[in-house]
């Protein structure tokens, strides 16, 4: 009987596959890494799509503005109400529209005025509504009136031991220290918890006058954002500043601002249109802020947008600062250029009027034409295709001189332009000179006193002028990381310890630097340094001038913190999101929120 013969395994075969596999990857990779990284980088310019809540039953409906009432969707021991706009699910519907918030003002003004007569407004029984503005998340609008002038102090307590008692002093809408009517946003009301509130009513000579007591069920984050972050106490026991550490564009959840107390709970969650904040201006009584992509908006206490400047076909990257003469400069690129974050804008708060104040390729043009589209293989390949040459990611004006810094990462380098309104030229460079050598622009280059190692990417840079003329300090965050996308033939002989990893090794720091710069004598000297957790990109370390302390949050680590004078750690916060938060500053809101 004959038996087949054995078959020879295919030893070749999984190398074949393998080898199929790599060649596959090799001709899908110049087609899927630029779609990633497309998909990844247009949430910053997504627009929210939906703005409905959870509802409460109806009341009834407002024709003439086009408002319903109900009830919120709240357990509470006072009778708190929601306003509801009935084009809420309409295609293009947005908070963020003057036309949309005057609707909903009226209301109030409407329940405001029937005071005296249907019902009586009380500190027992106030007009409160939820969130009427749509802005913020856990606000409680509260409108009540008394006899005589008083302030309110509110606490805020929650059957939880691990959150803490929350305490403030209401800013009144009116401006008044103290007042018989009363009408502010109610800032600490801790989401998903029972909130026992406890408010006192105390006249001008320090008496309290009235005590009222309420509780409130209030609904989870529309975000779904955590509510209590994990928290390590450093070495320094300095006490915490007061304030609200605020984090702005948090990836995962853009359109959102996230705002926690000392204790890492968070009070108060803030609705935008999309993108993130980067910056809170305080505009006297109001703030000003990024609320998407192209849109910049004017904010009361109440949470009520009083005015929008959408910049047309300009789109916000990272920062912007208080401009000249009621103004705002903000950096900014045109939507769908190929070059990107190289312009700065001028907003007028008043006409809303928008103009194109720099564009950094004109004023560089020599250095500009030495640049190339970021490929592929490059450190930051997520831009393919784009002409990210220099990455400003940091504006600063400076009235006195008609002046602004700004910081580019890509150069690694913080710029000072002079005369930005007339023949504006670069005043200096602070960064490695080697980078500058060849390029035409050496001589701009501050010099270096004593030996110290550059900043590298860095991040959130101030400028604070010194007790002598021509002489100030440059503050900023040192992310330490060294990557370069947009220019051949410079090769760096990098110090040690400078990153070249996206995410760091075992090691790896970051730092807050301080420069002293000189610039009647055209140098720079590195006079403060520590150490903070590594973020290769963006980033923020932020001095609190009265204390001394500062606001550090290292982005790609995914953990903020204050740090005492000495670069001590008094407390750190972790949290959560998709590769990276962006900033988190550290506000008091006071004449904003709290008195």
């Amino acid at each position: 009987m004959k038996t087949k013969p054995k078959q020879k395994k295919r030893l070749w075969l999984p190398f074949a596959i393998a080898a199929g596999v790599i060649v596959l990857l090799l001709v899908l990779a110049p087609i899927v890494v630029p779609a990633v990284g497309k998909w990844f980088t247009s949430q910053e310019t997504a627009v929210r799509d939906g703005w409905a809540v959870d509802l409460g039953d109806l009341i009834g409906v407002d024709e003439t503005q086009q408002v319903e009432i109900r009830h919120a969707p709240v357990e509470s021991s006072i009778t708190v109400l929601q306003l509801v706009p009935t084009d809420i699910e309409d295609e293009g519907f947005t908070y963020y529209d003057t036309a949309v918030q005057q609707r909903i003002r009226a209301m109030l003004d409407r329940g405001q005025q029937i005071s005296g007569r249907q019902v009586e407004w009380t500190a027992e029984t106030p007009m409160a509504f939820l969130d009427p503005f749509g802005t913020g998340a856990n606000g409680l609008y509260l409108y009540f009136e008394t006899d005589f002038p008083t302030q309110v102090e509110y606490t805020v307590r929650v059957d939880d031991e691990r959150i803490p008692d929350y305490s403030a002093v209401a800013a009144d809408s009116s401006g008044k220290e103290y007042s018989t009517t009363h009408e502010f946003q109610l800032i600490g009301l801790v989401p998903g918890e029972v909130n026992e509130v406890t408010m006192k009513l105390r006249g001008s000579w320090g008496n309290v006058r009235q005590t009222v007591r309420f509780t409130i069920e209030m609904p989870e984050t529309h975000s779904g954002y955590d509510t209590i972050l994990n928290v390590t106490d450093g070495p320094s026991t300095e006490p915490l500043d007061e304030g609200l550490f605020t984090m702005m564009r948090t990836n995962g959840y853009l359109g959102y601002g996230f705002l926690y107390d000392n204790s890492g709970v968070m009070r108060y969650e803030m609705v935008l249109e999309g993108f993130g904040m980067d910056r809170i201006l305080f505009y006297g009584d109001e703030i000003v802020t990024c609320v998407s992509s192209n849109k910049l908006a004017r904010i009361n206490g109440l949470g009520e947008v009083e005015q929008v400047y959408p910049l047309g076909d300009y789109e916000l990257h990272h920062d912007i600062d208080y401009g000249r003469d009621g103004t705002v400069v903000a950096l900014a690129e045109k939507a769908g250029d190929t070059n990107v974050e190289d312009l700065v804008l001028e907003i007028d708060l008043d006409t809303g009027a928008v103009t194109e104040l720099l564009d950094f390729k004109d004023l560089m043009a020599g250095y500009y034409a030495q640049t190339r589209p970021i490929r592929a293989t490059d450190p930051f390949f997520w831009q393919v295709d784009e002409q990210d040459w220099i990455h400003l990611n940091t504006i600063q004006y400076l009235p006195d001189t008609d002046s602004l810094v700004v910081s580019s990462r890509e150069t690694s380098t913080a710029i000072k332009v002079e005369n930005v309104h007339g023949e504006a030229d670069i005043g200096w460079l602070c960064g490695d000179p080697a980078f500058w050598q060849g390029t035409g622009y050496e001589d701009y280059c501050l010099t270096p006193v004593n030996d110290f190692t550059w900043q590298y990417g860095q991040h959130s840079v101030a400028w604070a002028p010194g007790d002598e003329e021509g002489v100030g300090y440059l503050r900023m965050f040192n992310n330490n990381y060294w990557a370069l996308s947009s220019r051949d033939g410079y090769d760096p002989d990098l110090p040690d310890g400078v990153g070249t990893d996206l995410y760091g090794g075992e090691g790896d720091h970051s730092y807050t630097y301080v420069y002293r710069i000189d610039e009647n004598a055209g140098t720079v000297e590195l006079v403060e340094s520590f150490p903070v957790p590594y973020s290769s990109i963006v980033s923020n370390s932020t001095l609190n001038e009265d204390t001394g302390h500062w606001a550090v949050n290292s982005g790609i680590a995914m953990v903020f913190g204050e740090y005492d004078a000495s670069g001590a750690l008094i407390r750190q916060y972790a949290y959560e999101c998709t590769m990276q938060g962006y900033r988190t500053f550290k506000y008091d809101y006071k004449g904003f929120w709290f008195q």
